[in-house]
């Protein structure tokens, strides 16, 4: 096979999974397979086919390689082999946006192809009514639509390496190779191509057809993607037109293709990687086909399909099913395998780095390998599971032998990310996160200007406030009003603004606490013992803290809170804890000597009671005066035997 040929896989691969390599070639796979792609398999002649059946089989098993004699590998290690050949320009893996279209068929209306899925990292379906796409979601499939994926790539199209520059050009070459099947005649076959030829209906054009179209050229496109790749001439070329042909063709030109971009979802074009490309599946059911049309072509380099994907990105990957009617959810399933299939990272660099059908297959294989199978029974497959915060990484998926050191020797994993890396260098840390945070600084502040933040608002202030000032009055008593709820509330004030200001955290709040309270009173009482000044010995205490922090940041010290562990945690809480039930014990024995408990106290004399009368030993000056105006003589007055009544 020259060079120059594109890669068309079209022989029968029933003898796919019986393929071995020797154990020294894989050990030397880097140097011996450069430039030059080796024979894995002996292929059979079949000159003679009028041969018998048993004549056949005994011809099968005289090629057949014994697993004896050849060294066997599992999916998993053939995908490790495939990633370990060398790289060229062409077949570098990039970033990768899929984009699921089914056919779409409406009475009184032309058939068009509707956009129902894409994938970023993961799903997102257009909801019922196509109005809005739902939230991202971790894809769950089922393992039939799984096998019958494996099944498409086996007995279907596989063109690798490819140079078109238009769908036109993509349909023909999918169409040509099913020029000697009986079942796609040469007017089934135009059908097929008027069907790939159809407008494509994205689900974000329903949101602009009142907009004003935006205008954006090929050089604001460039910005976001690297056009080289569009301009490259391929390596592996087939007769097919100029780039200046077929656009003359298909009437594109550059102002054309500006005015189709400016038609793509510009705020999810923000969300892909810069140099990604993109992989579009199409499915769909058609009535007058009897039998399955499956293809998947690989582009080198990418295109631009105009139209054709959501964004403007180049296209690299296409994956066509189209079968007889009556099976659209099975055919959609499919196409929702093949898509998730190009997520995975690893099946991802396979399909990048294949060289035939026969490494596609093994990427299936081993991405079987490492699903898991729910019972049908114990979940709800319409149930949505919601991305994880930190996807694992699939390195060791990729790298010989990883998989069997890590359950035999598994190391302690780390929890701490790039933030806690000591630098070595002076203020490196502060640095870098400096460097982190600077993308994101205004738009904090930005988003804080929307009415939607005003309930927040209004929460935090309440929710912020209610502490200070309930702390700032136990400090007032504690201190005996050196720091009160005034001084907190001034305070908490100033750190908040400053700290959300210069630290770049908008989002944490600073407030008093339960600890602060118990330093302060531990503070307070240690002046008062030894007669010193609170207020000034408080702001010396806060310069050093101020001082010791600036030490700390500029040795990277904070990579020391990875060592801090839960038990750590618990135990600076046990100590607050205790303090606490200090306090409240002390605070006991202080009201026993205020107001003591007397346990040898006579009942009987708070019981029996009399009551005497006397004159008053110093009568005042109104009493005297009283008794002279009344004629009353106090000595005559028999004190004794007065009652009251």
């Amino acid at each position: 096979r020259h060079d120059e040929e594109a890669v068309i896989d079209q022989g029968r691969t029933s003898n796919v999974v019986n393929i071995h390599y020797e154990k020294e070639e894989l050990e030397g796979h880097r140097t011996l397979y450069v430039g030059v792609r080796m024979p894995l398999v002996r292929q059979s002649h079949r000159h003679h086919r009028a041969h018998s059946q048993k004549h056949r089989k005994r011809e099968r098993e005289k090629d057949a390689v014994p697993a004896e004699q050849g060294y066997h590998y599992t999916p998993s290690q053939r995908v490790q082999f495939i990633l370990g050949t060398e790289e060229d320009e062409q077949h570098v893996p990039h970033d990768l946006f899929t984009e699921l279209d089914e056919i779409c068929v409406k009475e009184g209306e032309d058939a068009e192809w509707k956009e129902t899925a894409r994938w970023l990292k993961f799903e997102e379906d257009v909801e019922d009514g196509g109005e809005r796409w739902s939230k991202p979601y971790v894809a769950t499939l089922s393992l039939h639509s799984l096998f019958e994926l494996r099944s498409c790539i086996i007995n279907g199209t596989v063109l690798l390496d490819v140079r078109a520059t238009s769908v036109e050009d993509i349909a023909d070459l999918i169409l040509a190779q099913q020029e000697l099947s009986p079942e796609f005649d040469e007017r089934t076959r135009a059908k097929v191509r008027e069907v790939l030829l159809k407008k494509h209906h994205h689900q974000n054009e329903r949101k602009r057809n009142n907009l004003l179209p935006i205008v954006r050229s090929f050089a604001d496109v460039s910005k976001k993607q690297d056009l080289h790749l569009l301009e490259k001439p391929a390596q592996t070329l087939t007769p097919h037109p100029s780039p200046t042909t077929a656009e003359a063709k298909n009437g594109v030109t550059p102002e054309t293709s500006a005015m189709d971009l400016s038609k793509a979802e510009l705020h999810f074009m923000k969300k892909i990687p810069s140099g990604a490309e993109a992989s579009n599946v199409l499915v769909g059911e058609l009535d007058f086909l009897h039998q399955p049309l499956v293809a998947f072509v690989r582009l080198t380099p990418a295109v631009l399909l105009s139209g054709m994907t959501e964004v403007p990105i180049p296209t690299r990957f296409l994956f066509v099913l189209l079968g007889p009617g009556g099976k659209a959810h099975q055919y959609h399933e499919i196409g929702r395998s093949m898509a998730t299939t190009m997520t995975d990272e690893v099946f991802h660099d396979v399909a990048y780095k294949a060289k035939d059908r026969a490494d596609l297959v093994a990427g299936i294989d081993e991405f079987l390998d490492q699903v898991t199978v729910l019972p049908p029974g114990e979940w709800d497959p319409s149930i949505r599971i919601e991305p994880p915060k930190n996807v694992p990484s699939q390195e060791k998926r990729k790298m010989p032998g990883a998989l069997d050191e890590s359950s035999s020797h598994s190391k302690p994993e780390k929890h701490s990310g790039p933030e806690l890396e000591r630098t070595g260098r002076l203020f490196g840390g502060l640095v870098l996160d400096v460097k982190r945070k600077a993308p994101w600084f205004w738009s904090d502040f930005r988003d804080g200007l929307s009415l939607q933040c005003l309930a927040s608002f209004l929460f935090l202030y309440c929710a912020c406030m209610s502490p200070v000032i309930t702390f700032g009055g136990l400090l007032g008593e504690a201190t005996h009003g050196h720091i009160s709820a005034m001084e907190s509330l001034l305070g908490a004030s100033m750190t908040g603004v400053v700290y959300s200001l210069f630290a770049g955290q908008p989002l944490t709040i600073l407030g008093s606490t339960g600890p602060v309270l118990v330093f302060e009173k531990i503070l307070y009482k240690f002046c008062k013992e030894y007669t010193l000044s609170y207020l000034s010995l408080r702001t010396c205490i806060g310069l050093w803290t101020a001082f010791f922090c600036v030490v700390l940041v500029a040795t990277d010290a904070s990579c020391l809170v990875c060592y801090i562990t839960r038990f750590t945690e618990e135990a600076f809480a046990s100590l607050i804890c205790i303090i606490f039930i200090y306090e409240a014990l002390e605070k006991l024995s202080h009201l026993r000597e205020t107001f003591p408990v007397h346990m040898h106290s006579k009942l009987d004399l708070l019981t029996i009671y009399y009551c005497k009368c006397e004159p008053p030993a110093q009568p005042s000056n109104e009493t005297l005066r009283f008794w002279r105006s009344s004629g009353i003589d106090v000595s005559g007055i028999a004190w004794g035997n007065l009652t009251v009544t």
